[in-house]
Order: C-alpha cells, then structure tokens, then sequence
C-alpha cells in the first residue's frame, strides 16, 4: 500500500470513512457484547494508525482532526471505569503537578523578589515619617496593636479553628491567582496589596522597637505561605501570558493548554498552604526560641521547594509540563470531517 504522501487525503478518508464511522457507533453504544468490544479495540488500533500516517505526511488537516475526534471518543469508551482514577492519583503528584509548578520556577523568583521590595519600600517610607505612623491610628491603638494584638492573633482561638481558617482563606487567594490570572490584573494586585500590608505591619511593630517579635511570628509560617502566594501569582500571570502571546498556536489554544497545566498549581497549593496553616497555627504561638521555630519553618518550605524544584525538574526531563496528555486533551478544535 502506498503511503500517505503519495495519496489524496480526500481518497483515503473516502476509502477508511465507514470504518471509522463503525468505530465512532461502537464508542457510543452504553453496552457491548464480547465480539463487539473485540472489534471495538480491532477499529481502534487500526483508526491509530490511520491518524498516525496521517499526522506524518500531512500534519494537522481536517481529516486528522476528524479522526482524533473519533479516536478520543473511542478511548473514552475503552478506559472508563473505577480503577481509572486509582492510576491517575499517583501520575498528577508525580508528573502533572510538579512539572507545572517547576514551569513557574523563575516567574515565582521574581514575584518573590518584587514583594520583598514594595514590602521594604513601604515599611521604610512609613517608619521614616512619625506624621505617617500617626495617621495609622492613635498612640494608644497602635501601641495595643504592637504590643498585645499582634502576637494574641495567633493564639486568641483553638489551634484547629485557626489552622483551618487561615487554610481556606489562603487557599482561596491562592485559587482567585490562577483563576482570575488572564485579566493580568489581579495576580499583581493580590502581591502588591499582601506586601503593602506586610510592610504597614512592619513600620507599626518597628516605630516601638518590636521587629523582633515581628520577624519572630512572621516567618516560620510565614516562608511557606508567602512563596505558595507567589507561586499562585506566577502560575496566573502565565496564564495571562498564554494569552496575551499564544506563539505558533491560536490564542485559544494557548489559553487552554496554559489553563489545563496551570489549574494544577490551585490544587497543589491547598496542600502546601495545609501545611503552612499547621504551622501557623502549632508553631508560630509557641513559646519556643525564635530559633526552633524558624528551622520548623524553614523545614516545611524546603519540603514544598525540593517537590517543587527536584521532582518538577525530574517530570520535566521526562516531557511533562503540567498539561493532560495528548491522549486524555483530544482534538482542540471541532471541524467538519
């Protein structure tokens, strides 16, 4: 049989159409008996090879998109069933997931770096001015804020009540990132107003002599919960990027790649942001010298960083980048066979 190149696409789609229209009946039928099954996985191989031929010598074309179609549904039919998803779990922690947070690796360093600066900025512009410091509320409030509320916030409910608020509250920030991450907007707004916050809270703490206290109860929490708020605001700010240059694919395409990989992220961050409200919530209000708790902390960022940065690099070397697989995406776009 000749090949492909050598042959009219509109001919050999004629001379395979009934056959990949018995496939297609066959992957919608809600039951089948054993030798249609058989048949079933018979046309299927053979449709594969027909797209595969025809992928080669003519890369994308309607009859290819027609048949991918076709195959997607068929495969649907083939792999549905209970232990379907018992196979996935582990193939989305050991490939999917890592490999699209190692995507946002660099964009996540910049985020960071960012952060630290507008924080700084706005901390030292307002602790250099006491007329500043003074618009933030009286002497009274402000002296109750540094030296009672601050710290009391950490402990005034049972540690399971705040593990479990601060963990849904953080994680839907962290979603509201990737989610509402085309508009480009609000990933930069989350991270400016987090950091101005942060640097408010500095200024205050700073002008009656409690940085100390500050950077005591801020970062063992504070390392993990921060870095999985910047990874969100990375992750949405690609999905923006995605569409705003799409490259060789259609802005549809793009968007659509980079929201099926990067949706990933919203889902990985609820664990780590768990984590980080654990620690929040045992560790930050202990008693402990501020060392101990540091490490504790330092320890539970460096869980998420070597999942993040060595099982994302080893998923990336084996070609994942966080996006379904060829076979799971189907065709992209609906043509007319």
């Amino acid at each position: 049989m000749a090949t492909v190149k050598h042959m009219d696409l509109d001919a050999l789609t004629a001379a395979h159409r009934s056959e990949w229209e018995r496939l297609d009946e066959l992957a919608g039928r809600r039951r089948l008996s054993g030798a249609e099954a058989d048949e079933l996985v018979m046309r299927y191989r053979a449709a594969s090879a027909d797209l595969a031929e025809l992928k080669t010598a003519a890369g994308r074309s309607p009859q290819a998109d027609h048949l991918s179609l076709v195959l997607a549904r068929a495969r649907l039919r083939l792999t549905a069933g209970d232990g379907n998803l018992l196979r996935r779990i582990p193939q989305f922690f050991l490939d999917q997931l890592p490999a699209a947070l190692y995507r946002v690796r660099w964009t996540t360093l910049a985020v960071a770096g960012a952060f630290v600066l507008v924080a700084a900025l706005v901390a030292l512009w307002i602790s250099s001015d006491p007329a500043l410091v003074a618009t933030l509320g009286s002497d009274a409030q402000l002296s109750s804020y540094a030296n009672d509320e601050f710290v009391a916030y950490y402990s005034d409910n049972p540690a399971a009540v705040f593990a479990g608020t601060v963990w849904t509250n953080n994680a839907w920030i962290a979603a509201q990132c990737v989610l509402f991450g085309i508009t480009g907007i609000w990933p930069v707004s989350v991270v400016i107003q987090n950091a101005a916050g942060l640097g408010v809270a500095a200024a205050v703490m700073g002008s009656f002599d409690r940085l100390d206290v500050f950077f005591a109860y801020i970062l063992p929490h504070g390392l993990l919960e921060l870095t999985s708020v910047f990874v969100a605001a990375a992750a949405g700010l690609h999905v923006f990027w995605a569409w705003v240059a799409p490259g060789p694919r259609s802005r549809r395409e793009s968007l659509a790649a980079a929201g099926r990989s990067l949706a990933t992220v919203a889902v990985g961050l609820v664990f780590a942001l768990a984590l980080s409200g654990v620690v929040e919530a045992y560790v930050t209000p202990q008693p402990w010298p501020w060392p101990v708790k540091l490490v504790l902390g330092a320890m539970a960022l460096g869980v998420f960083l070597a999942y993040m940065l060595v099982v994302g690099h080893r998923a990336a070397r084996r070609g994942h980048t966080g996006d379904l697989d060829e076979d799971d995406i189907g065709q992209t776009e609906l043509v007319a066979g």
